[in-house]
């Protein structure tokens, strides 16, 4: 049995740059962008996967592309055996997929009652339905909200129910995976727990996969089985939650987390300070492309581009010639 439901070939999304007269006068290989720059990753059946990063790494073009809302450039993206954005059953793959938008409000049309909205997807794909309103009633009361939501609109929603509204939408055709682009954004952290409670259920009782997208690292023990740390459009570390959190391997993702607020009032707190500002997309740095901030940065690091491979101390998979583990065990700040 393959368990395996998204696979990702060295997947590019590229964004052009310069148009017009300018981009007559410019080289053609600085006339685009790598948003996405060859992502390889596997995600199996019944799988959270956790995205992070800084802004502009990537992680939400790669979900837009994986649902069709910006085009692959090269490389391969093969959904439950069907190669995305070439299979001419297209439409039929896009009903197995759902997406749900960063901002619960804001992505609810203000001219739609509760009950249009999460009866859309139907409409969409030529759904018929027997009885449209317990259909309504039935995948609102999966969501955590009651029937009296029914014929509301959007702003007379919280920001926990309206988000609770986009993950009705979400289920309502049964989808093989779910694209959750920041799912607790915006919510008070009360309801930021009852979403993760939520999504955890409907999670254990639909069989959902699922790839999230978040600047929250707090919310990844609590939702997470992996996690993928993206930098300037490329993976740099692959691991499990606990691998990550525990023992990471990328000097990037041991910023992350050192940048990330414990609610522990005794813990001691080591925040390694990065060198200088995020390059540019368009003068990406030579080699390793997080050497130009990296505390630990050696001279083959300015030279050779490393892989996302497995190393002799670390169980993740990390785009890093001297990983801390083998490099600085336990390393926790920026050596001086």
């Amino acid at each position: 049995m393959n368990d395996t439901l998204l696979q990702l070939n060295n997947l590019r999304v590229t964004f052009p740059v310069n148009h017009g007269l300018k981009g007559l006068f410019t080289p053609r290989h600085k006339r685009s962008v790598d948003a996405v720059a060859g992502v390889s990753l596997q995600l199996n059946k019944g799988e959270t996967l956790a995205i992070v990063g800084e802004s502009g790494s990537g992680k939400t073009t790669l979900a837009r592309a994986l649902n069709g809302l910006v085009s692959i450039a090269s490389g391969e993206a093969i959904f439950d055996g069907h190669v995305l954005h070439q299979d001419p059953d297209w439409s039929q793959i896009r009903r197995e997929m759902a997406m749900m938008f960063q901002d619960p409000t804001g992505s609810l049309s203000p001219r739609m009652t509760v009950r249009s909205l999460i009866l859309e997807p139907f409409a969409i794909h030529s759904v018929a339905l027997n009885d449209p309103d317990q259909t309504a009633i039935s995948l609102l009361e999966k969501a955590g909200l009651s029937r009296r939501f029914l014929d509301r609109y959007p702003h007379q929603l919280s920001g926990g129910q309206a988000r609770r509204v986009g993950i009705a939408r979400a289920i309502a055709l049964q989808p093989k995976l779910i694209l959750a682009d920041e799912p607790t954004a915006g919510l008070d952290v009360s309801v930021q727990g009852e979403v993760l409670t939520l999504m955890n259920h409907l999670k254990r009782d639909l069989g959902l996969t699922t790839i999230i997208i978040t600047h929250n690292l707090n919310i990844l023990r609590h939702i997470a089985d992996r996690v993928g740390v993206m930098y300037l459009g490329r993976l740099v570390e692959v691991g499990s939650v606990e691998e990550i959190f525990n023992t990471p391997s990328h000097p990037y993702t041991k910023a992350l987390l050192s940048a990330n607020p414990t609610p522990d009032p005794d813990a001691t707190h080591h925040r390694i300070e990065l060198i200088g500002e995020t390059p540019s997309l368009l003068s990406r740095p030579a080699g390793c492309e997080f050497h130009t901030r990296c505390p630990w940065a050696k001279a083959q690091c300015s030279r050779v581009m490393p892989d996302l491979e497995t190393h002799t101390n670390a169980a993740n998979l990390v785009r890093c010639h001297f990983p801390l583990n083998e490099l600085h065990p336990g390393a926790i700040s920026r050596p001086d």
